[in-house]
C-alpha cells in the first residue's frame, strides 16, 4: 500500500509499505479524511519527536520513518474474527491512542480513573511511532473505531478528534479543584470572564463549546490579529481583541469590571501569552495551557505568573473514560455534537488536499500563510 512517509525532518515522501493485517480484535480501515494538526507540522519540521525509546530518547526519523495523521475519519475494510459490532463499509472516527481497554489488558490506574490518554502503556497512531492515517490503510483495535452516522461529512468526521481534545480540556478544568470553575455552585467561585488566546481551530472550538454546549453567558474574550479568524470568533459569540494592542491589559480590565479574567486559555502556543498573562489573569485564576510551542522567551516569564498563585492545567489529547461498549466516551460526545450541528466544523476548514500526492504541498509551509486556518487531506 502507499503511504506518506516522513523519512527525515522536512522530508515527506510517498512510498510503499506492507498492508497491515487486522488481528482478531482489530479492524482494517481505509482513511477517507485526515485533519492536519499543528502537532503534525511540529513533527514534520523536526521541532518535536514524540516517538521515544525505552530510555525516553527520541527515535530519529532516519531510523524509523513516521506515517503522520491522527485526526482520522475512515471506512471499515475488514473486521477481525472477534469483532461483532463493526462491518465492512461502516464509517468510523478513530481514537488514535491505544490504551489498556483497547489492548485487552487489566486497566492501569490512569485508565481506571478516566484518564486513558495517560495510560501507563499508551501509544499513539501518527504521533508516537504507530502508523497514522496518511496512508491507504491502517489497522486499529475495534475499540478505537467509533461509528458515526453515514451522512456525517468526511471533513466533519476528521474534526471529531480535535473537538474531543477540547472537551477533555474542559473536563479537566472542572475536575481541577482550582478556586474558579465554570459551573461552580458558589457565585464567588464561578468563572465570570474568559479570555482565549488565539483564534485558530482550537480557540474557535473552545468558543463554541463554552457558548453552545456549556451555555456560558459571561464575558468571552478572544485575542486574534487575523481578520478572518476574528470574524469567525465573533460569529461564534466571542468579543475579539488584538493581542498586539499595547493597552490589551487595560481593555481586559475594562471589560471585566476591573476583575481581569478568572480563566485564561492559551490556544495558540505563543510565548507572548506568558508575558501578557500577569495583566490578564485574576489572582488564583486558572491558566489552561492548551497550545504547544512557546518558543522565543525564557522561563523567567513564569515569575510574574507564579506571583498570581494560579491553577495551571496542561491537558493533552482526548483522555477520558469508557462507554459501556469499551469505546472512549469523549469521542462519542464530540461525534454527537458535530452530528447534531451544535458545534460547527465546516467554517474552520480553509484548505483541502486531495490524495496522497498533494501532501508534500500541504507540508510546504502553507500553514504559515495568511488565510490558513485548518486543512484536511481527503484520501477517499
Amino acid at each position: 500500500m502507499r503511504a506518506a512517509l516522513l523519512t527525515a525532518p522536512g522530508c515527506l515522501e510517498i512510498g510503499e509499505l506492507p498492508e497491515p493485517a487486522p488481528g482478531p480484535g482489530e479492524v482494517l480501515l481505509r482513511p477517507l479524511a485526515v485533519g492536519l494538526c499543528g502537532t503534525d507540522f511540529h513533527i514534520h519540521s523536526g521541532e518535536a519527536n514524540y516517538h521515544l525509546d525505552a530510555e525516553g530518547r527520541p527515535v530519529p526519523l532516519e531510523e524509523e520513518p513516521q506515517v503522520l495523521g491522527h485526526e482520522i475519519y475512515a471506512e471499515v475494510l475488514e473486521a477481525g474474527r472477534e469483532v461483532r459490532d463493526l462491518r465492512p463499509g461502516q464509517r468510523v472516527v478513530v481514537d488514535q491512542g491505544r490504551n489498556c481497554r483497547s489492548e485487552g489488558r487489566p486497566l492501569c490506574e490512569y485508565c481506571r480513573s478516566g484518564d486513558s490518554h495517560q495510560c501507563a502503556f499508551y501509544r499513539e497512531h501518527g504521533i508516537s511511532g504507530l502508523p497514522g492515517g496518511l496512508a491507504e490503510a491502517m489497522a486499529v483495535s475495534a475499540l478505537q473505531a467509533v461509528p458515526v452516522a453515514e451522512d456525517l461529512a468526511p471533513a466533519a468526521g476528521a474534526l471529531v478528534e480535535p473537538l474531543a481534545c477540547v472537551l477533555h480540556a474542559v473536563d479537566l478544568l472542572e475536575r481541577s479543584g482550582g478556586r474558579y470553575r465554570l459551573q461552580a455552585p458558589e457565585r464567588d467561585r464561578r468563572v465570570r470572564s474568559v479570555l482565549i488566546a488565539g483564534g485558530g481551530p482550537a480557540g474557535l472550538l473552545f468558543v463554541q463549546v463554552l457558548r453552545r454546549v456549556l451555555g456560558f453567558e459571561g464575558a468571552l474574550l478572544l485575542t486574534e490579529p487575523d481578520p478572518a479568524k476574528a470574524a469567525l470568533a465573533r460569529d461564534f459569540g466571542a468579543e475579539v481583541l488584538d493581542p498586539r494592542d499595547p493597552a490589551l491589559a487595560a481593555r481586559v480590565r475594562e471589560r471585566t469590571s476591573g476583575r481581569r479574567v478568572e480563566l485564561l486559555v492559551d490556544a495558540c502556543g505563543a510565548a507572548e501569552v506568558f508575558l501578557q498573562a500577569p495583566g490578564l489573569l485574576r489572582k488564583q485564576g486558572t491558566f489552561l495551557l492548551y497550545g504547544h510551542g512557546h518558543g522565543g522567551t525564557g522561563l523567567e516569564a513564569l515569575n510574574a505568573v507564579q506571583w498570581l498563585e494560579p491553577t495551571l492545567i496542561a491537558p493533552i489529547g482526548a483522555s477520558g473514560g469508557f462507554d459501556p461498549d469499551g469505546r472512549p466516551e469523549v469521542y462519542r460526545r464530540a461525534r454527537d455534537l458535530l452530528q447534531e450541528g451544535r458545534v460547527e466544523g465546516a467554517p474552520l476548514l480553509s484548505h483541502r488536499w486531495r490524495g496522497l500526492e498533494e501532501l508534500p504541498q500541504a507540508f510546504s509551509g502553507v500553514h504559515r500563510e495568511s488565510g490558513y486556518l485548518k486543512a484536511v487531506a481527503e484520501l477517499g
